[in-house]
């Protein structure tokens, strides 16, 4: 036998014999550590997995009377106190635990994380922005950066917030929409100071960040047509359509008031009439029905509910059809269809809402950043149109 195997048969014994030695070691320590806890400890761990936090912070609470010097305790109480709503114990706890000089530096901007967000929950920002910034360079850096970029958004400092959403872009998320949203937020402010040159180059900025801002688009047309150029306004507004065509909507009324103020209502129409009928979900329908039953009278606005309810059935089309049915039915009919169309508005109502595809929330106006989740470009621009959350919430 070659000398090399001979000492493989004599080492295999003695390496298995050394892990062996070393996984007892292991396990002893960990016995030893959990005996060292007590057994109110895991009591407080059942009630949190359970979800009864008031009682595990009961538990927790006395433990920490006895155990003052478990740092891990102190994070986990503070972290409960936070989430219970408790922030003045929250904050006491955590600047308790910064006072500690046993410390590592680690547990330390751990403490310092953790009282940030305890001022950012009590709506303190100015403490919370100056614990982060100081984080901004540590082991902390990207959840530091994450927790000032909503500082600077609740703060609406703009400026900030895409600088710091420019720091925090990687693979996972390039923070386009985002930045191309604040742009539209700078955009709005030197708009509302008259400033429209202004407005213009930061929409120019949030088109550069983000080719498919539809809101961009739509505040380039607003800033047009309030200087009284609806010709300009017409041409933004009708770019959406190769961006996003159901965008549109939120145009629609704007842009059939330019070709109003141009004496150009009827082209104005056969354009909204194009698009619906190339984009069946364009949420025009109500205008569009406005705007035939002003223009060309109630039979041709009840023919074009009628078509509309046959090519593309759905029930704001058959809430339409009533309505219109209503306006030409018999004296004697119109008590009883009064009740049905009350029935189906209050049976559809949450058609007329628009809903965050991100948490579900539900509102009557559309929101570019969403007031429950704070998500931004989270509401589809189309009424009625939900996603798998079904959430409940209104606003």
């Amino acid at each position: 036998m070659p000398d090399s195997q001979f000492w493989w048969l004599i080492a295999f014994p003695i390496f298995f014999g050394l892990g062996w030695l070393a996984a007892r070691v292991d396990i002893k320590h960990v016995l030893s550590e959990t005996r060292s806890l007590p057994a109110s400890y895991f009591k407080g761990l059942n009630f949190l997995l359970n979800g009864q936090t008031n009682r595990a912070v009961e538990v927790y609470v006395e433990i920490a009377r006895h155990h003052a010097e478990t740092v891990e305790l102190q994070f986990t109480l503070g972290h409960l106190f936070r989430r219970r709503g408790e922030l003045e114990r929250a904050i006491r706890m955590h600047q308790k635990l910064l006072a500690r000089r046993d410390l590592v530096e680690t547990q330390r901007q751990q403490a310092q994380f953790e009282l940030a967000q305890d001022f950012m929950k009590a709506g303190l920002f100015d403490r919370a922005e100056a614990i982060l910034t100081e984080l901004a360079h540590t082991d902390y850096a990207r959840q530091a950066r994450t927790e000032l970029l909503g500082v600077y958004q609740q703060e609406k400092d703009w400026h900030k917030a895409i600088e710091t959403a420019r720091q925090l872009r990687d693979d996972s998320h390039n923070y386009q929409h985002e930045i191309a949203q604040f742009y539209c937020e700078l955009a709005v402010q030197a708009h509302t100071r008259s400033k429209s040159d202004e407005a213009r180059a930061y929409l120019e900025q949030a088109l550069e960040a983000n080719r498919q801002c539809a809101r961009a688009r739509l505040l380039l047309g607003d800033i047009a047509e309030a200087e009284g150029d609806k010709n300009a306004a017409i041409e933004q507004w009708l770019q959406l359509e190769n961006q996003d065509p159901l965008y549109l909507a939120l145009a629609a009324r704007a842009l059939l008031g330019a070709y109003d103020a141009l004496e150009r209502s009827e082209e104005g129409l056969q354009l909204l009439l194009r698009l619906l009928r190339q984009y069946p979900e364009l949420d025009v329908l109500d205008l569009a029905y406005e705007r035939i039953l002003s223009q060309q009278g109630l039979d041709a606005a009840y023919a074009f509910v009628r078509e509309r309810l046959q090519a593309h059935p759905s029930m704001p089309s058959l809430r339409k059809v009533l309505e219109a049915h209503f306006l030409v039915a018999p004296d004697d009919q119109k008590a009883e269809l009064d009740i049905i169309v009350k029935l189906l508005n209050d049976a559809t109502r949450e058609q007329s809402m628009y809903f965050c595809n991100h948490c579900g929330f539900k509102a009557k106006q559309y929101f570019w950043h969403c007031p429950a989740c704070t998500e931004w470009e989270a509401f589809a621009p189309v009424r009625g149109r939900k996603n798998r959350l079904n959430q409940t919430e209104s606003y």
